[in-house]
């Protein structure tokens, strides 16, 4: 006995019929898009000028407030991820206008295809290259920060591009009673409510289990994030560790250079001989975490008055550490000469671990986490 196969389907082309890809939608999700974008746009140029200024904004760079680098930075990383699940849903909506043909009708189409490209390219780029950034993993051959900020500035551009390109479909289909809104039917409305609550809730969903690496309230949910406030040595987080650093052990001989118009060195114990002050102050990585601890140690200013530098020095720390791009620091007088700012000896009432750069490692106010240099070992005005 035969059997018999049933026939096999045509082989048709796809088709987008759904309503829901359609002008109105596709701008809803972008107006939340856009703001994302924004928010990570701004965060992200403070963060560059704070990380790597240029050498005429160095002394005029505020050290106030105190907790500026942990919102600003919390708010890039948080924005960012935000902007994943936007994005996605975004290209969902418009999708089927990427098969339309002919490909190019006139100058201004041809326009609209080139600011898409330019914008979903570098997007996709912003987008997933921070999101490896904050689990440190770069599989890439070049150097990820000014890469990532010369690409920024690529978004914004092809951005505006497609906003005057899409400005009289956005102005038609801005509001639910803009002329050019399409009316879906009764039962198809629903759908689209639906939709954009889904989104908001996926948006809602990474951010809440995300944020808690910065907004310690809500460290408890910090499920997905790569790092939580308290797990690490003395209960804060680490980036470097000593032996990463190539710093493995500090001998008894260690000793802290001062250089100035009076240079000297400082043992250990005369340190901590020295007046004491004690602050709270967060330290932000750009990585998105952050946390407040408790130090103690030597105002900065003290030590550079002794050594005879004047109060508009700027000082050049180094570190122990090996190699690396942040093995010598500049921090310019705003820093210097704040009373918050300080060699710090003891992290929350205990002497600093390795990691967290011992014997001696800097701390100031609204400064990058990369800038609080660990393990150092010399001073020096300039």
């Amino acid at each position: 006995m035969r059997l018999r196969l049933p026939p096999r389907p045509a082989l048709r082309p796809p088709s987008f019929s759904g309503r829901l890809h359609d002008a109105r939608t596709a701008t809803s999700v972008g107006r939340w898009l856009g703001v994302a974008l924004a928010v990570c746009f701004v965060t992200g140029v403070i963060s560059h000028c704070l990380q790597h200024p240029p050498g005429w904004l160095i002394d005029e760079l505020p050290s106030r407030p105190l907790w500026g680098y942990r919102v600003s930075q919390g708010l890039h990383v948080a924005s960012g991820i935000a902007a994943i699940p936007l994005l996605l849903a975004k290209l969902w909506t418009v999708y089927p206008r990427l098969f339309l043909w002919p490909p190019l009708r006139s100058v201004r189409h041809a326009l609209e295809r080139l600011s898409i490209a330019l914008l979903v390219a570098a997007v996709v780029f912003e987008l997933f290259s921070g999101l490896l950034n904050t689990v440190q993993w770069y599989p890439w051959p070049f150097s990820f920060v000014p890469v990532h900020f010369a690409v920024a500035w690529l978004v914004v551009g092809a951005l505006l591009l497609h906003i005057a390109v899409k400005l009289p479909d956005i102005q038609a289909h801005w509001g639910r009673r803009s002329p050019g809104t399409l009316k879906l039917p009764a039962e198809d409305e629903p759908d689209r409510r639906s939709l954009l609550a889904w989104i908001a809730v996926a948006v809602g969903a990474v951010t809440v289990t995300t944020v808690g690496q910065s907004f310690t309230p809500l460290k408890t949910l910090d499920l997905l994030a790569p790092r939580h406030p308290d797990h690490g040595p003395q209960r804060l987080p680490v980036n470097k560790t000593a032996a990463a650093a190539g710093v493995t052990s500090v001998g008894a001989d260690w000793r802290l250079t001062v250089v100035g118009p009076r240079p000297y060195a400082l043992t250990l114990d005369e340190l901590r001989a020295m007046p004491q002050f004690e602050v709270e102050l967060p330290i932000a990585c750009v990585e998105g975490w952050s946390k407040t601890a408790h130090w103690t140690g030597v105002r900065v200013r003290d030590l550079m008055e002794r050594a005879g530098a004047g109060p508009d020095a700027r000082v050049r720390v180094e570190s122990l550490e090996r190699g690396g791009a942040y093995r010598v620091m500049e921090m310019g007088r705003g820093y210097a000469r704040d009373p918050l700012t300080l060699l710090a000896l003891r992290l929350n009432g205990q002497v600093l671990s390795a990691d967290h750069g011992y014997p001696a490692r800097i701390i100031a106010p609204n400064r990058p986490g990369v800038w609080q240099t660990k393990w150092v070992s010399r001073l020096e005005a300039l």
